[in-house]
C-alpha cells in the first residue's frame, strides 16, 4: 500500500472510531465466507458496519483519537464493528454470532470511550436495546398514571350506583 492511501486509510478509521458510539473488535479466523458474509449481513441490518483493518493502521487511527486503550486488543487477524447509532447493537449482533460460530472470537470492544474486554462485552449485549429501555420508561410513567384514573373512576362507578339504588327506592317507594 502505498504512503497516501495508508495515510487515507488511517483518516478513514480514525474518522469512524470518532463517530461511533460502540466498537467491537474480533479475530475472524476460521469464518467461511458463507459465515463472514451472513455475520455482515445481519451486522448491516442492526446498523452497523464491519471492517476488516490492518492492525497497523488501526494503531495509527487509535493513538490520535483517543481510543488508546484499544491499542492491546490489535493483534491478529482484526476485524472492526462500528455502531454508530446504538453502543449496544454491534455487541448483540457479534455475541449472538459468536454463540452459534465458536469460529468468530471477540477481542473486546469500547462503548461510550470505555474498554470493554470479552466479558464486558457479553455483558453489553445482554443490556436491552434502546427502544426496549425507552419502553420500559413509559410503562413505568403511565402505570401511576393508570391507576389514577381507575381509582378516579371507582368514585364515579360507585357514585353511580348509590344514584342507581336511590332511584330504584324511589321508585319502589312511589309504587
Amino acid at each position: 500500500m502505498a504512503r497516501p492511501d495508508k495515510a487515507a486509510a488511517v483518516a478513514e478509521i480514525k474518522e469512524k472510531l470518532s463517530k461511533s458510539k460502540g466498537v467491537i473488535i474480533t479475530d475472524y479466523r476460521g469464518l467461511n465466507v458463507a459465515q463472514a458474509t451472513e455475520l455482515r449481513k445481519q451486522l448491516r441490518e442492526a446498523g452497523v458496519e464491519y471492517r476488516v483493518v490492518k492492525n497497523t493502521l488501526a494503531i495509527l487511527a487509535a493513538q490520535g483519537s483517543g481510543f488508546d486503550d484499544m491499542i492491546s486488543l490489535l493483534s491478529g487477524p482484526t476485524a472492526i464493528a462500528f455502531g454508530y447509532e446504538d453502543p449496544v447493537a454491534p455487541a448483540k449482533v457479534i455475541n449472538e454470532f459468536a454463540r452459534k460460530n465458536k469460529a468468530l472470537e471477540i477481542k473486546g470492544g469500547v462503548s461510550e470511550g470505555k474498554l470493554l474486554d470479552v466479558e464486558g462485552v457479553k455483558a453489553l449485549a445482554q443490556l436491552p436495546s434502546k427502544e426496549e429501555l425507552l419502553g420500559q420508561v413509559v410503562r413505568g410513567m403511565q402505570s401511576p398514571i393508570a391507576g389514577l384514573v381507575n381509582v378516579l373512576q371507582g368514585t364515579i362507578r360507585n357514585l353511580v350506583y348509590a344514584l342507581e339504588a336511590v332511584r330504584k327506592q324511589k321508585e319502589e317507594a312511589s309504587a
